[in-house]
């Protein structure tokens, strides 16, 4: 998060760097000009990025190309106001889409639950299409969320703010599990 495509502020390549982790990640960029960002967390070993279709909505291909050719896979990132007629288009070009079932930027933000509508949709006409929901996750949606048919469910504040984290994601798997049956 950059303070101006959203206006909070999160952590830089140079911090994940530093940390060097010992898994594969993906960032989430929630940032104007995405790809000012792709060759430093490059460098950092994302091997994925995920970027906001509205922060570069005017120049999609250039900004998926120029991933491209860091080695990077890549992720479209919607938010909940975008409609799918929008990006369909555009899918050939991606690895995946991110739907946000809140309006970027503010940790811990209420479920936007007609985002599952479009989850479904895109499940619908593009079925191998990877898909992840990002935002206001909680125990008392995650199951309506693995049912609507998205790949991943990205939890922040439901596992982070609970008194045991390890604990609370064993639960929010276990629900989601149970749904998708």
């Amino acid at each position: 998060m950059d303070g101006a495509f959203v206006p909070s502020r999160s952590i830089t390549a140079a911090d994940i760097a530093h940390a060097r982790p010992r898994l594969q990640w993906e960032v989430h960029l929630m940032v104007r000009d995405p790809a000012k960002y792709f060759d430093s967390f490059k460098k950092a070993g994302a091997q994925k990025v995920v970027f906001h279709y509205e922060a570069a909505a005017s120049n999609i291909e250039e900004t998926v190309r120029r991933a491209r050719a860091h080695g990077l896979r890549v992720g479209l990132a919607v938010n909940p106001e975008t409609p799918i007629s929008t990006i369909q288009p555009l899918l050939g070009m991606v690895d995946g889409v991110l739907f946000l079932s809140v309006n970027p930027g503010f940790y811990g933000a209420p479920f936007i639950p007609e985002v599952l509508d479009k989850v479904k949709e895109l499940r619908r006409f593009s079925p191998l299409m990877e898909i992840g929901i990002d935002g206001g996750i909680k125990e008392s949606n995650v199951g309506l969320v693995a049912k609507a048919g998205a790949d991943f469910i990205c939890v922040g504040s439901a596992v982070f703010r609970h008194p045991d984290p390890g604990e609370s994601f064993r639960h929010l798997q276990s629900l989601a599990d149970h749904a998708a049956g």
